[in-house]
Order: C-alpha cells, then sequence, then structure tokens
C-alpha cells in the first residue's frame, strides 16, 4: 500500500504517478490529486495499482452517476474488479474530460507523428453526456445473467493453458446511464432461460424499434416488450427470430437501415455533428469525384453524394454494403465495392479531388496509405475512432509531403476515453520534376 500524488491522465484514463523511479497506473484516480493505492500488477518501468482511497480530492472530481456499477473507493474491500468497466471518467466534470481528450490527441500526434504543436481544435461536447448509446453489448455470466466486462482484469490463473488467465469478469448491472432509456427499458424486461452456447447480447435502438441481436445461438427468453429480434450469425448476416433483422437510425433528418451485424455510429446527436464537419472538411463545390473509403452503410455517402458528381463507396462488410444499396437507391451517382479497401484502392483508376477515410479502430493498413500517396488526392479527410492509430497514419501521411490542416475532436463517447475526431490533409508539394 504506497501514497502517491497523480500527475497526469494517461490515454486510457488512468491517473499516472511516479514512485520510487517507476510510473504508476492508477485506474479512477485524477491529476493533482493524492491518494492511497495498492500495487497489484507490477513490470519492467512501471507498475498498476488499484484505487483505495482519494486522500485529497481534485477539484474536478464528482459523483458518478453510476454509483452501483461505477467504482468509488471506499476501503481495501471494495475492489474495482466489481466495477463494469464500460465507462471510465464518470467521476470527472464533463468540461474536464473534454480538456483531457483534446489533450490526449495532442500528446498523441506528438509522441508518435513527431509533431511538436499539432493543429488541435478544442474537443466538441456531446449534446448528451447520458443517455446517449444507442448500441450496446452485454456478456453472460455463467449463472446467464447479463452484464458489462470488468474494470479490472482478474488474477493470473496458476495454469497458463486455463482461459481465464489475465481474462475480465463480467459484473452483472442493473442500470446504465450512458445507454439510450429505451435500451434499459427492454434489458429490465429480458430474462434469458437457457444460455448454453449463447455468447453475447446486444440491443440496438432505431427510431421505432429495438432490436435484441443474439451471437452464438438462440437462447430461450422472454421479453414483456414489443421488440425486434435476430440471430447473428458467424457470416456476419443476420436470421431474424422476430420482427425485423435491422434497425432504422436517423441522421441528420435521413433515415438509414441498418442491419443487425453492421457498424453505425452509436452516438446519433453527435453523428449528425461530425457529419458536418466532414463535409465542411471536404470543402466540395460541385462535379467533383470522392472516395469515401470504408463507407459502411452510406452515412457519409449519403451526404456527400447530393454536393459531388460522383461517389465511390468502398467496403468489405458485404451485409454493410447491401444496407447502403437500400439507403443511397435514390442517388444514381454512386458506386459500390463490396472488397477489401486493400484490393480496391491500388487498383483504382480515377482523379479523386476528395477522399474520405473512415477506417475501423486498428486504422488504415500500410497498403492504403501507400495507395493514397500515389493518388495524391487535393484532400485527405480521416474520421478516427482511436488517436493512437491516427497518429501512426498521420505520420506516413505527412512522411509523403501531406500537411496535416486541423484536427477537430468530437466527444461520441462521452464518460468513456474513447475520442472520435475528423482531420484533413492537403496535398503533397510538387517535386522538383514536376515543376519543371
Amino acid at each position: 500500500m504506497i501514497e502517491l500524488t497523480i500527475t497526469a491522465l494517461s490515454h486510457s484514463a488512468d491517473g499516472v504517478a511516479r514512485h520510487e523511479g517507476r510510473v504508476v497506473f492508477v485506474p479512477f484516480a485524477l491529476p493533482g490529486e493524492t491518494v492511497r493505492a495498492e500495487i497489484v500488477e507490477e513490470k519492467k518501468g512501471y507498475a498498476r495499482a488499484r484505487l483505495v482511497e482519494v486522500i485529497t480530492p481534485s477539484p474536478d472530481r464528482i459523483a458518478p452517476r453510476c454509483p452501483n456499477h461505477f467504482h468509488i473507493p471506499s476501503s481495501p474491500h471494495s475492489p474495482a474488479s466489481t466495477a463494469c468497466g464500460g465507462c471510465q471518467l464518470q467521476h470527472l466534470a464533463y468540461p474536464a474530460q473534454l480538456r483531457h481528450k483534446t489533450q490526449t490527441v495532442i500528446e498523441q500526434l506528438t509522441r508518435i507523428a513527431g509533431m511538436p504543436q499539432p493543429p488541435v481544435r478544442e474537443c466538441l461536447p456531446s449534446p448528451a453526456p447520458f443517455g446517449y448509446r444507442n448500441h450496446i453489448q452485454l456478456s453472460l455470466t455463467a449463472e446467464g445473467a447479463l452484464g458489462y466486462r470488468a474494470a479490472e482484469r482478474r488474477e493470473r490463473s496458476a495454469s497458463p493453458f486455463s482461459g481465464a488467465a489475465q481474462s475480465r469478469a463480467i459484473v452483472p448491472i442493473r442500470e446504465c446511464p450512458i445507454a439510450r432509456p429505451e435500451l434499459m427499458e427492454v434489458f429490465a424486461s429480458l430474462k434469458v432461460e437457457s444460455a448454453t452456447e449463447l455468447e453475447r447480447v446486444s440491443l440496438r435502438a432505431g427510431v421505432d424499434d429495438v432490436l435484441v441481436v443474439f451471437e452464438g445461438a438462440a437462447p430461450e427468453v422472454e421479453i414483456d416488450l414489443p421488440v425486434s429480434a435476430a440471430l447473428l450469425r458467424p457470416d456476419g448476416g443476420a436470421l431474424p427470430l422476430a420482427g425485423r433483422d435491422y434497425v432504422l437510425a436517423e441522421v441528420g433528418g435521413r433515415e438509414f437501415k441498418v442491419s443487425a451485424g453492421s457498424f453505425f455510429q452509436v452516438n446519433g446527436a453527435v453523428a449528425a455533428m461530425l457529419v458536418g464537419e466532414v463535409l465542411r472538411a471536404l470543402e466540395l463545390r460541385g462535379g467533383e469525384t470522392v472516395l469515401d473509403v470504408y463507407s459502411g452503410v452510406g452515412l457519409f455517402t449519403a451526404f456527400i453524394a447530393p454536393l459531388a458528381g460522383r461517389v465511390i463507396g468502398i467496403e468489405s462488410f458485404e451485409p454493410a454494403v447491401e444496407d447502403a444499396a437500400i439507403n443511397l437507391d435514390e442517388f444514381d451517382n454512386i458506386e459500390l465495392y463490396c472488397a477489401p479497401v486493400e484490393a480496391v484502392l491500388p487498383a483504382l483508376d480515377v482523379r479523386a479531388e476528395a477522399v474520405l477515410l473512415d477506417p475501423p479502430r486498428a486504422g488504415c493498413s500500410a497498403e492504403v496509405v501507400e495507395a493514397l500517396l500515389k493518388m495524391r488526392a487535393p484532400r485527405v479527410v480521416y474520421v478516427s475512432c482511436d488517436p493512437a492509430t491516427f497518429a501512426r497514419d498521420a505520420k506516413r501521411l505527412l512522411a509523403g509531403g501531406y500537411t496535416l490542416d486541423f484536427v477537430q475532436p468530437l466527444d461520441m463517447f462521452p464518460q468513456t476515453h474513447h475520442i472520435e475526431c475528423v482531420a484533413r490533409f492537403t496535398p503533397p508539394r510538387p517535386s522538383q520534376s514536376q515543376l519543371q
């Protein structure tokens, strides 16, 4: 048991302190606080500790909205492993959360991309810091109760062959204040009678329905509300069990069909803000050819198409492409490719005036970045949900001669450490041979 002074927050929202020459990470601790903590994991050069007591609290510390599942240190006998891991920042006042997220983007670009003064704007707030999530994913305990993964890993298993080694326990939940109320209403009435082979249960809210998605196997369930239900197949397709196997999501006055396995932004209000930021960054004047890379169900494509001459969407997940074909049916200037971006982008023989990238959390592969550098599009707009992989890709684009004009963070995920960003890169400078 040691006493620490917290000096910063890490990118994953852990408190950072130094003790006897090494860094100590303390989840749920805040900068400026003096805390008592217990070392639970030691590595070469750093350690992780469990917060036991806040001796001197930060002025930004607040009471969390979710006292039943968010970790509040009270004694050594209330470990964080009994707390849900869905939120990391409920104890931090919302303005301070926004400042932290802005600083995280700056630090990642400085550290990874080597930019001493990256052009990062202040993080835009979510209109609703709570009750915003339209999609939650639940796991099952051995007893069949639904819950989220715990905030901390369990102790290492004595056997290296045990699947429990370094895993995180599942914490049954009673409430989730970041989820939309209609999801919690369905959750409260959902009773899983048979959990054998059931891997996960997801709840998705649309404009007029809630979809319950089962993964692994369809259990025996009771739901006292009129909802849809579907079984997600291993290939990403869905088998409807009751009602529809999709939801209708609304962004910016448009409805989008989103099938059970397709990705869609979890915060509808911030998704509309995100679309606006993307359109401003693209600066379309009419008639341009635009590539929408990792186009999903067509969220951005639907708003780009009326402003461009031609839009080419590339998406590898077939159910999402099928959704996009329906969502974009009114337009005749859109082409959709259902294939990996790495296969399509290098083979496209088009001159694009603008490229929009919205990759998954892992970011873009080296092959995709190389293809972009060869295209030399006048504007590359990058939508990211992970500042670290974005900074890595930014470094590659900068090395290829592009300039980072700006980065606009948006708080798509209040109360968590996750950050959404929109960034724009402008073209490489012409070489001497090209000038001649």
